[in-house]
């Protein structure tokens, strides 16, 4: 209890030392990272990213509560290095192995706010290694502005985060003093070896990072409490702006479905609407059977954004039709029928499976998917996130 009530009083001490050097600050919470390139100040969004921040906070004082009993009250990025240097990217640090593997013991879960972007030069963010439970110690700071690290899309849709090489990370800051700083160390001379790339000929260390409280809000900021009973949330979080996000997904694939019949109605056949939201025209009644879920079946298609361009087909003449035939695709066999099981492990966009399995032999259709059976937050290829897709379909024989 001694040794905790004297960590305390220095932290306090120190603290209160660095809030009179910084008297034009507003208001908030800061971190000054005293460096041997200089010092810089990073304001801390400890109110729209409160975990995060806590969790730093609770890093730089020792009070973090995921911390082993070894590193309780002692501050955690002192003597730490910036371990990975980009120029005209980013300086990463908070490693204290310098590896880029090293960790403080612990990970913890995501944490995104739609108005928090790396839209400039000085944000201050989590580094983790893909997925959304995988923050822990390290964060870098960014020298360029780098929004395809958002969590958000354009659009606002939350990317699928854990989806291999999707960067989704969690801002939690941004520099108000030394981004000269920042690009001095992102000009240092670094490793060219394939075992170090990136990292510094020459140490740049953090020697004291401080935690400075300016204001009742910010002194009032108990990020170990804040970590404790808020960090369990998070996953619930994240599942609720899915869920609102699908909700708002399927108000607007109503009224492209809509716009598609519409463009469509002169087409005779069966008007078919999923309870999911694809759509589906019989454009042609085969005379084949109904294949059974053990076999497998040949699959013509030709797929299209909304606007009507082209961005696949198996049908050599729609590639002309539409100015994408590719003469060396074609030697290679590219323009053919493709074949697929026919029950639901068929490896189809959702959207695409549901319409061929209520097709026989022979039958053509054009069918309207919306991005949440298609492709969803994830870019694929041509294909942009979220895009609602259109496709011919025809079941050509069974293999």
């Amino acid at each position: 209890m001694i040794k905790i009530f004297i960590v305390a009083l220095v932290v306090g001490i120190t603290s209160a030392s660095c809030q009179d050097n910084y008297k034009d600050l507003e208001d908030g919470l800061y971190a000054e990272f005293q460096t041997t390139k200089g010092t810089m100040v990073a304001k801390l969004y400890f109110e729209k990213a409160p975990v995060t921040v806590a969790n730093f906070v609770g890093l730089a004082e020792g009070t973090h509560p995921s911390l082993a009993d070894s590193l309780k009250g002692k501050p955690f990025y002192d003597g730490i290095t910036f371990h990975r240097v980009m120029d005209k990217f980013m300086i990463q640090g908070g490693d204290p192995t310098a590896s880029g593997m090293g960790s403080a013991g612990y990970k913890f879960h995501s944490e995104f706010d739609q108005e928090l972007s790396h839209d400039k030069a000085g944000i201050l963010s989590m580094a983790n290694s893909g997925g959304l439970a995988t923050n822990g110690s390290q964060f870098f700071i960014t020298e360029v502005p780098l929004k395809r690290l958002d969590a958000f899309l354009a659009d606002g849709t939350l990317k699928n985060c854990n989806a291999p090489r999707t960067s989704c990370h969690p801002v939690f800051g941004e520099l108000v003093k030394g981004l000269e700083v920042q690009d001095s160390i992102s000009n240092v001379a670094v490793s060219k070896e394939r075992s170090s790339a990136n990292k510094p000929l020459e140490d740049v260390v953090i020697n004291k990072l401080t935690i400075i409280r300016k204001g009742s809000a910010a002194k009032a900021f108990d990020a170990p409490a804040v970590f404790t009973e808020q960090e369990p949330l998070l996953p619930q979080r994240i599942e609720e702006i899915k869920k609102k996000q699908e909700e708002i997904a399927k108000e607007k694939a109503k009224i492209a479905a809509d716009s598609f019949k519409k463009a469509n109605a002169d087409l005779k056949g069966e008007v078919y609407e999923s309870p999911t939201g694809m759509v589906m025209i019989t454009t042609k009644e085969g005379n084949g059977v109904k294949p059974k879920p053990s076999d497998n079946v040949y699959i013509n298609c030709a797929g299209y954004f909304e606007d009507g361009t082209l961005f696949y087909t198996t049908w050599k003449d729609v590639a002309k039709a539409n100015g994408t035939y590719d003469e060396k695709a074609d030697e290679n066999g590219f323009y053919k029928a493709f074949d697929r099981k026919y029950n639901t492990s068929a490896g189809l966009i959702p959207g695409f499976r549901e319409a061929f399995l209520r097709m026989k032999i022979g039958d053509k259709a054009k069918v309207f998917i919306p991005s949440f059976l298609g492709y969803g937050a994830a870019a694929n290829g041509p294909i942009p996130a979220n895009s609602n897709l259109i496709f011919d379909i025809e079941l050509m024989s069974i293999k």
